[in-house]
């Protein structure tokens, strides 16, 4: 990190905060390195709550000069004009990832707003609040689809496929995910949303030893499968990415689709696409998704990967 790089870190927050946005959105991806020296830094307007997040430890003197930054933006017009509420700098690189009140007060939850949707964030508590914001045109185009469909979200995490998909009309989603405190926020955000829990299923399992379960609420005409990179004891990329795909044909319908995503700069859209080609030829690559305009990455295959495929 490059402190002679903080005065475009600036700008680009004055300008974005000029008309700030209604719902929850990222003012600033460094991670897309396209600002040379600001590789490690992003900036998300959480409904008023402004998250600064870093994700290297930088040297104390960028720190510093980070810090006064931000205490001068709270001065601006436009910083006043915005409704912020408060201004937060979360150290994603040390241990807990503790999370700096610069400004304001926070509040440890945040509702935001996305697509017209309401999904509840931890705040200060883990390193990721509970939405990825990334994947905004995918919940998107699962709303969509779903009219009518039973949906399988994979590593589900806090649901929000879920809920778009129960707000597009599915007729059933079963969510499975390892972490039941990430399936009872799901639930918060079904309940946020009013929406009818008899057509939600949430199986709080590790995935390779419960392929009987989810069998049992299929088939599927639309499965999800979102996957960490790496979850310690339970799923490499890599290597067990491959065992889900090659389950795929007995879990679908006759006209099945499948989203199938990946987040890791290091892997690209072949790792899927020739995946899939291997363990579930039936399933043909249709498209890959946008990402939303705010990711802007140097490198395409360098963001988020989110990939449909059709059975035929």
């Amino acid at each position: 990190m490059e402190i002679s790089a903080l005065p475009t870190l600036e700008a680009h927050l004055v300008a974005a905060l000029s008309t700030p946005p209604t719902e929850v959105r990222r003012l600033f991806h460094g991670r897309g390195r396209c600002w040379q020296g600001l590789e490690q830094i992003t900036v998300d307007w959480l409904q008023g709550q402004v998250l600064v997040s870093l994700f290297k430890e930088p040297s104390p003197e960028f720190l510093a000069e980070l810090t006064t930054l931000l205490n001068k933006l709270t001065e601006t017009a436009e910083w006043q004009n915005s409704g912020a509420t408060s201004l937060l700098l979360q150290h994603r690189d040390r241990i807990g990832s503790p999370m700096d009140v610069i400004w304001g007060e926070t509040s440890e939850y945040q509702d935001v707003l996305e697509s017209g949707l309401v999904y509840k964030l931890d705040l200060g508590r883990k390193q990721n609040n509970g939405l990825f914001l990334d994947m905004r045109f995918g919940r998107d185009w699962v709303r969509e689809q779903a009219e009518g469909k039973r949906v399988l979200n994979l590593f589900a995490y806090t649901c929000g496929f879920s809920v778009a998909a129960i707000a597009g009309g599915a007729e059933h989603v079963v969510n499975l995910d390892m972490a039941k405190a990430a399936l009872n926020r799901g639930r918060d955000n079904h309940h946020l949303n009013k929406h009818d829990l008899k057509k939600v299923s949430f199986l709080g399992h590790e995935l390779f030893k419960s392929w009987g379960k989810v069998r049992k609420y299929g088939p599927y005409d639309l499965i999800i499968i979102d996957p960490p990179s790496f979850q310690k004891g339970s799923f490499a990329l890599t290597k067990d990415y491959q065992k889900i795909l090659r389950r795929l044909p007995e879990l679908l319908t006759e006209n099945g689709t499948v989203l199938a995503c990946v987040n890791d700069p290091s892997i690209t859209s072949d790792f899927l696409i020739e995946g899939m080609a291997a363990e579930a030829p039936e399933l043909v690559f249709e498209k890959r998704l946008d990402n939303p305009p705010e990711f802007k990455d140097i490198e395409p295959e360098g963001g988020l990967k989110a990939l449909v495929f059709q059975r035929k």
